[in-house]
């Protein structure tokens, strides 16, 4: 049983066990399921993520209003050329910006942890697993490890942006996105939970302002830069950096600092870019609609 990444910590380096294997158990616990069982419920998460992250790659969705329709392919279509972030990060944003897309649609996405947020691990376990060619088994794995740090950060923060802000949405999957790109480049626990505190340091106070009140705009943007920051973040901690404040202790920043948020920065599109003249404009056409 564990309830914070500290306790996955230490269970992890008194028994030599892996965090997945540690996650694997505890749910097997909880929910009275076998192991073929929990990986193929996993599988199929799986497979529902790579599906939304390539769908919008080449194929616009249609939605209401349209605010983010074609991103993904535009995206695409640059990654292949000479860009600023390169390739890789580029292809990350446009697969980050197809689940977006598909979720705009009303098409099928995994909410890891919430629909809003859903184009940023599923990008992340893509495109980090393609560069070190990871096997399926070990892309389950990594997506084991995020749920694990996901459960921790659901059990003792939010991971709602209407009770945390855009931080305990995008935030909390850039976290659980981070630690699973550690996993897949063969770091080790601490590793893992040093991106995780990483990751939510780097947006902490992030607001939640949806242009009329859809999960569009900023919402797609803020998938791509997600998808960045775990990316970042896992670097960072492979690389040996120390964040200096414990994983636990970032998430528990991030809640007391979403708690402080003014309810109009809280999902309820009355502050923030859905209040600028632009943003207006938009929620009276989907009124008019």
């Amino acid at each position: 049983m564990y309830n914070t990444i500290e306790e996955l910590l230490q269970q992890s380096a008194a028994t030599g066990k892996t965090l997945h294997r540690i996650i694997l158990e505890e749910e097997m616990a909880l929910t009275d399921c076998d192991e073929k069982t929990i990986y193929d419920r996993m599988r199929q998460r799986y497979q529902v993520m790579r599906a939304s992250a390539q769908k919008a790659l080449n194929a616009p969705q249609q939605m209401v209003l349209g605010l983010i329709s074609g991103q993904s392919a535009k995206q695409e279509t640059y990654a292949a050329g000479e860009s600023v972030c390169g390739s890789f990060l580029n292809k990350l944003m446009a697969m980050a910006l197809s689940s977006s897309e598909v979720n705009a649609s009303m098409g099928r996405i995994c909410a890891a942890p919430t629909a809003g947020s859903c184009g940023i691990l599923p990008a992340v376990l893509l495109a980090v697993g393609e560069r070190y060619h990871a096997t399926e088994q070990q892309m389950l794995d990594a997506l084991l490890v995020a749920a694990g740090f996901g459960a921790v950060i659901t059990r003792n923060a939010t991971v709602s942006g209407a009770e945390g802000g855009c931080q305990a949405e995008c935030g909390a999957a850039a976290a659980m996105a981070a630690a699973a790109a550690v996993t897949l480049a063969g770091g080790s626990p601490q590793m893992a939970a040093n991106a995780c505190g990483i990751a939510l340091m780097n947006v902490m106070g992030l607001v939640c302002d949806p242009v009329a009140g859809l999960v569009q705009l900023p919402c797609s943007f803020r998938n791509a830069s997600g998808a960045v920051n775990a990316v970042i973040s896992a670097d960072l901690a492979l690389a040996g950096q120390d964040p200096k404040i414990p994983a636990d202790q970032c998430i528990d920043a991030m809640y007391k600092v979403g708690k402080k948020l003014p309810m109009e920065l809280r999902e309820t599109a009355l502050g923030g870019i859905a209040t600028q003249p632009a943003g207006k404009a938009y929620k009276e056409q989907l009124r008019n609609l």
